[in-house]
């Protein structure tokens, strides 16, 4: 650290009806930094001189356009867990340490898979018509207690949505970059690469896993296409993780039977999409992790961490730049 004050710019959403345009608490360290708020428009102007970087705006992909101006750049915190907006070859190639949200939305994201494993089982969506529609219809609903289900990524979401489903009753295993036989909370981890040939066990899949080159499409045709018969695919890791014109034919004529999705390959879901017309699909809104107060835990991890690097001391969520997560189990 140089002896006058390090400058952390904060990019900020440009949007005026944003809830939190600013992350609160800043004041515990303006008298340590020189806190400059820049939009994406502004980003190239105010980054000069910058040693810290928080993208409080953690969607944007505009720092790659802004990369020429990064002369001093030390340290990148993202809000977000995944950090698929970020990474571009300049920063993986620099010394520029990338810190994430991980740990954060974990448990509210389990929580909301665990919410759309029951509400598919119990049909809770054809409860909902019946009522709008005044009809009274005796059915016979899924049992949750003993489904098999398959989580696609064991990293921290990944290990919490296993917990979660493994107390409601459910048999877990994991698809992760390692097979192995004894992991503490999946028990057996299958081959990612393989899905193709494990789907068809599960009657839940979850996708987990951050969007990497590895996982672009890693959902693809052949794995929908092998799923078992009514399975339930719920999709909480990223859009471009699945093919998706291949997704919604195997929602229009099997195997697969019902999708709870939170994630596309277009945010927001274009009006056009075919998705929106299907009954068997659930949409939300990127909005699995974003439960009351979680700008609030956004900004006091980055606060955190701001403290350790004015103090030189180790960053949490240190990001594996070229895995593009942060190394776990």
């Amino acid at each position: 650290m140089s002896e006058s004050r390090p400058v952390i710019t904060v990019l900020i959403p440009s949007d005026p009806d944003n809830p939190r345009p600013t992350p609160p608490g800043l004041e515990r360290i303006e008298d340590r930094t020189e806190i400059r708020l820049a939009t994406a428009e502004q980003l190239p102007e105010k980054l000069p001189g910058s040693q810290g970087l928080l993208l409080w705006d953690f969607f944007s992909d505009t720092v790659k356009n802004a990369w020429h101006a990064a002369d001093e750049l030390q340290w990148i915190h993202v809000a977000a867990a995944g950090v698929d907006k970020l990474l571009f070859d300049e920063l993986r190639d620099s010394e520029v340490t990338v810190t994430n949200a991980q740990g954060i939305f974990d448990r509210p994201i389990a929580e909301w898979v665990l919410g759309a494993v029951i509400a598919e089982a119990k049909d809770f969506a054809g409860n909902y018509r019946l009522k709008t529609a005044k009809q009274w219809k005796h059915r016979e609903t899924k049992r949750v207690q003993g489904a098999k289900a398959l989580v696609i990524g064991t990293g921290a979401i990944g290990r919490e949505i296993a917990r979660v489903l493994k107390a409601a009753g459910l048999e877990v295993t994991g698809a992760g970059r390692r097979a192995r036989e004894q992991d503490e909370d999946f028990g057996v981890v299958v081959l990612s690469e393989d899905l193709a040939q494990h789907a068809g066990a599960f009657d839940v899949i979850v996708n987990a896993a951050p969007l990497t080159p590895a996982t672009t499409g890693m959902i693809s045709e052949e794995v929908l296409n092998a799923v078992k018969p009514g399975a339930h695919f719920v999709n909480i890791g990223r859009g471009p993780s699945v093919d998706e014109p291949a997704l919604i034919e195997a929602l229009r004529e099997g195997p697969l039977g019902f999708a709870s999705l939170d994630v596309f390959a277009e945010e927001p879901l274009p009006q056009a999409s075919e998705l929106w017309e299907l009954e068997n699909v659930m949409i939300a809104s990127h909005m699995s992790g974003d439960v009351e107060g979680w700008r609030d835990a956004l900004a006091e991890l980055f606060l955190d961490n701001a403290e350790r690097w004015l103090a030189d001391e180790p960053l949490r969520n240190v990001v594996d730049k070229t895995a593009g997560y942060v190394p776990g189990k």
